[in-house]
């Protein structure tokens, strides 16, 4: 018989009952019956019940104590079994016992959760992923990124693996700084995405790459944010953006598709028809929106401004350039007048003064704005949005992109309020034709919106002559249930059409040869046309675990402060380290308290 098992603790069942077997694992409960002890005993497969009797090591061996156990398989008594257990059938009487190892007394308890801190749970991370929705959603992950595998190999894709020490690029976040010993006063980066690389393998003809890469980017910490992240990292030569769709969108939906009952819950998964930004910020207020959400935005900027209109403070913003948008709430005028006093609050702490509306309870509307509408303008606004008695409009006023940002921000609120959501369903889509440019509200310059190795739309033409604020990138992000999951693009892969575009953006030409000399070379020696995308491994495993948090889908992470309380991460490094480094600390002065 092997040393430690002859089954795993969830394998058990009717067909094994009369055999005598070996199991070890953790306790995980232990009930006393009247000297009859009850132990459930678990390892990653899942839960055996044992059943013993005058054993004195059981009865003093605390939860989480591992052990190892010779015993025999009998069906469990009528009215005791557990439909809940696949196990729940059987159980084993214990005839032998041996203790791998003693556990003290745990910081929180393993068999339920018992409401402890995030902080405990970091520190004492191995005994939080021994917790069955931990364990489960970590298996999860492994199961995705398998999935993820199999399907690329499927669609011809190859596995390489780039480099994680490299050089510093502009790429929209922080990078991640190594100082090189060998190389005094040099840093290494770490990768915000392997994008140079992945790039130059095109070009080095295989065609078709992936890999599950690593990527770093030090930005600050939140619930769908990491420092250290993974992504489905794709490239694909002689491909225009549909082909990437094609392939991506079989494999991406396959994927969801296998999971969609993680949960217990049955999701449908539906890819929509692909989307523009523009199209996408005017209606949903978002480059990611929520299309389970059934309400739109509508752009009522002409209305405002009509004749018989006398609310100054929003005729007034738009002489400023202000926009309107409109969020039109089907049947909400039956809500009582809490409803509307709870969106009219969230507005003000959202910044705003409010949020304005007109309840059309009948033909003419009401509300606190609603006689500052003349019947005219009531009237246009029931026909641009279709509206029906019982309907509700709410009102933002500001410039084009607050107001945008607001309006989404107030859909997504009114919809959770009034649980319209739809649920059970996995809303995919494609966000095509983003800006290539932007304007840096704080320095009044041109930089790259996204990504600035997308290919512009009209090429060189469009950079020579066209207003960089109204140039369009063959750039798009695939999106889901408000997350974005994707970003990509058919890259510029022609030395000149780069130079302008760098230029564009106040970047020289001897900066790009620095920042980039190895792919601008590249490009002169013969460069395919290719494209790509990056999902990210984290946001597909959150969505199908039904999980809000990227930490609760991680085995080990840092808190929203990037620190890892089990590691002691960041740490203080020695004077003789730093010396190695040929490094000196500049530490901020602290504060002295008053």
């Amino acid at each position: 018989m092997h040393l430690y098992r002859t089954h795993k603790c969830g394998e058990l069942r009717k067909s094994d009952i009369g055999k005598s077997v070996k199991l070890s694992g953790w306790v995980h409960r232990k009930r006393d019956h009247g000297g009859v002890l009850f132990i459930d005993l678990r390892d990653t497969s899942g839960l055996t019940q044992l059943v013993a009797q005058g054993n004195a090591d059981l009865e003093k061996i605390r939860p989480e104590s591992v052990i190892t156990i010779e015993g025999d398989v009998v069906a469990r008594a009528d009215g005791t079994t557990n439909a809940k257990m696949p196990t729940g059938d059987v159980e084993v009487v214990v005839k032998s016992v041996t203790v791998q190892s003693h556990a003290d007394v745990i910081p929180f308890q393993v068999a339920e959760d018992d409401g402890a801190g995030e902080d405990v749970r970091l520190k004492y991370r191995y005994l939080d992923l021994r917790r069955e929705g931990m364990h489960s959603r970590v298996r999860l992950r492994n199961n995705v990124i398998a999935a993820m595998r199999r399907r690329m190999w499927d669609e011809g894709f190859q596995e390489f693996n780039t480099p994680i020490l490299t050089a510093s690029s502009p790429e929209g976040a922080r990078d991640y700084l190594v100082p090189s010993r060998l190389h005094p006063g040099k840093f290494y980066a770490l990768p915000q995405a392997p994008q140079q690389f992945k790039q130059l393998l095109m070009m080095s003809g295989f065609d078709r790459y992936f890999q599950i890469a690593p990527c770093f980017r030090d930005e600050d910490g939140r619930a769908d944010r990491l420092a250290e992240f993974y992504q489905l990292d794709v490239e694909m030569s002689f491909v225009q953006q549909e082909d990437v769709f094609d392939v991506m969108t079989k494999v991406v939906k396959g994927i969801f598709e296998e999971f969609a009952d993680f949960t217990g819950t049955k999701h449908r998964v539906e890819f929509l028809p692909n989307m523009s930004y523009a199209y996408a910020m005017l209606t949903y207020g978002s480059d990611k929106p929520d299309l389970r959400n059934p309400l739109k935005i509508t752009d009522v900027t002409e209305i405002f401004n009509g004749h018989d209109v006398t609310f100054n403070a929003f005729k007034n913003y738009i002489a400023k350039g202000g926009v309107v948008r409109a969020i039109h709430v089907p049947q909400a005028a039956k809500q009582p007048r809490s409803f509307f006093d709870k969106v009219n609050s969230w507005a003000q702490s959202e910044g705003a003064p409010g949020l304005g509306y007109i309840a059309f309870e009948t033909e003419e509307g009401k509300g606190p704005i609603a006689k500052f509408v003349g019947a005219e303008s009531q009237k246009k606004l029931r026909d641009t949005m279709k509206m029906q008695d019982g309907d509700v409009v709410f009102f933002v006023c500001e410039s084009e992109a607050k107001a945008s940002a607001m309006a989404g921000k107030a859909r997504t609120r009114i919809a959770q309020d009034l649980d319209i959501i739809e649920k059970g369903v996995y809303k995919l889509c494609w966000i095509v034709d983003f800006p290539m440019y932007e304007m840096d509200e704080k320095t009044g310059k041109v930089d790259f919106s996204h990504n600035p190795f997308s290919m512009p739309q009209g090429g060189l033409d469009a950079l020579m002559n066209k207003d960089p604020l109204t140039i369009l990138a063959t750039q798009y992000d695939c999106v889901c249930n408000g997350y974005e999951l994707a970003s990509g693009g058919i890259r510029n892969h022609k030395p000149e059409i780069m130079e302008k575009a760098f230029a564009l953006a106040g970047y020289s030409k001897d900066v790009l040869e620095k920042k980039f000399g190895g792919m601008l070379n590249a490009f002169r020696y013969g460069a395919p046309p290719h494209g790509g995308c990056a999902f990210g491994v984290d946001r597909i495993v959150m969505l199908l675990a039904d999980e809000p948090n990227l930490r609760e889908v991680y085995a080990f992470v840092m808190n929203g402060q990037y620190e890892d309380p089990m590691m002691n991460a960041p740490s203080d490094i020695t004077e003789a380290q730093l010396k190695d480094l040929h490094l000196k600390l500049n530490l901020p002065k602290k504060v002295e308290a008053a």
